[in-house]
């Protein structure tokens, strides 16, 4: 009896670890709820990718008109993929658009909105990601809709798609310039 016992309990955990694995392999990252939503723009400041031509920004910036925070880097393959609905959007909606450059080397940063153009009012680097840490970032890219009195109404885990643009981003800047 003790040797089935040895022998079950560990096939018994591992068929219950390959269970929580399948269950929850195919779980929609959007899901994760940001802690941010209906809550100001945390404190900071962040200098400006040196001859980007655009400025850095911080807190202050975001008060006064709805802007759309976008974290991105030269590195990041979905971040490519994403960019021309981003400059999608800026022409469509003529929305403040602001960058969060993460853990990016300033001539990469450069070299990437030169090749894809920059749709940025302003970016800020984020050498050390201490911003997108306070900002609940998980990963690049990820992208939030800020009212004009700087609090965080929406955001958005992963690449943006033509229908995460239509059906999740669009709505949630018209629901903030109310």
């Amino acid at each position: 009896m003790m040797r089935y016992l040895l022998f079950g309990l560990p096939l018994i955990a591992l068929i219950a670890l390959v269970a929580v694995f399948a269950f929850s392999i195919d779980r929609d990252p959007t899901l994760v709820r940001s802690a941010l939503i209906n809550r100001p723009a945390p404190a900071f400041a962040m200098a400006e990718v040196p001859e980007l031509g655009v400025p850095g920004f911080d807190t202050a910036a975001l008060m006064g008109e709805v802007t759309v925070v976008n974290v991105f880097a030269s590195w990041c393959i979905p971040c490519r993929d994403e960019h021309p609905l981003l400059v999608n959007m800026r022409e469509q909606t003529g929305v403040r658009l602001f960058g969060i450059n993460q853990a990016d080397a300033p001539e990469n940063a450069r070299a990437f909105l030169a090749e894809l153009g920059n749709p940025y009012d302003a970016v800020g680097t984020d050498r050390d990601r201490r911003v997108s840490i306070d900002w609940g970032v998980y990963g690049v890219p990820e992208t939030f809709v800020v009212d004009a009195r700087g609090i965080i109404t929406f955001k958005h885990v992963g690449p943006l798609t033509p229908a995460a643009m239509e059906d999740e981003l669009l709505p949630a800047i018209a629901a903030a310039r109310g």
